[in-house]
């Protein structure tokens, strides 16, 4: 059985999840299991109920490595376990080809493309860094404009309406910690 595993990281990618979707029905996934999530939330509901469900001779599917994997090491754990129960991994897009776990090929080219992207994204953060240095140096690096304290007046009034935290979060695009800092930093002053 073909069993299609999608995600995109905020809900404003909705595009992106029906686009990945279409594509592992056009592979002939019979069972998709799709979610807006982070790579880096701890909990990623729908992989770990697609990780279940696969069994022995079963092929999990996925449009890219990145939408499986938080890292190169992640994706090797992953195709491992899947090895070990007998389920092989298919990436329908590596470079504009797929790349099939079921052969031994499949499985090397894995490994490697899964370790030069990691190999570009330490490049491309080391490069960020010396960038950041350089304009700090130069004065110009003023960094991140702080999104919640702007909003701390809104987050006040609505507090004192009775509106819970986690909805001042949400109607406001902050993070609940956000919110809570807020308050607190409020009541201290």
């Amino acid at each position: 059985m073909l069993i299609g595993y999608a995600r995109t990281s905020t809900a404003e990618q909705e595009a992106g999840l029906d686009a990945q979707e279409r594509d592992l029905r056009a592979a002939g996934c019979e069972k998709i299991y799709a979610e807006r999530v982070s790579s880096v939330a701890a909990d990623r509901a729908q992989l770990a109920e697609a990780l279940r469900f696969v069994r022995s001779g079963d092929v999990l599917v996925v449009t890219k490595p990145d939408r499986l994997a938080r890292s190169t090491a992640d994706l090797l754990a992953i195709v491992t376990d899947l090895e070990k129960r007998g389920v092989a991994l298919l990436v329908l897009s590596m470079g504009g080809q797929p790349v099939d776990t079921r052969g031994a090929t499949g499985k090397l080219l894995l490994t490697m493309l899964a370790a030069i992207a990691a190999f570009e994204r330490d490049l491309m953060l080391e490069r960020q860094r010396e960038g950041i240095s350089a304009a700090k140096a130069a004065g110009k690096y003023k960094g991140r404009a702080p999104t919640a304290r702007a909003k701390a007046s809104e987050v006040l009034a609505l507090h004192a309406q009775g509106v819970a935290v986690a909805e001042i979060a949400r109607r406001l695009n902050i993070g609940t910690a956000s919110a809570f800092r807020i308050l607190r930093d409020s009541r201290s002053s």
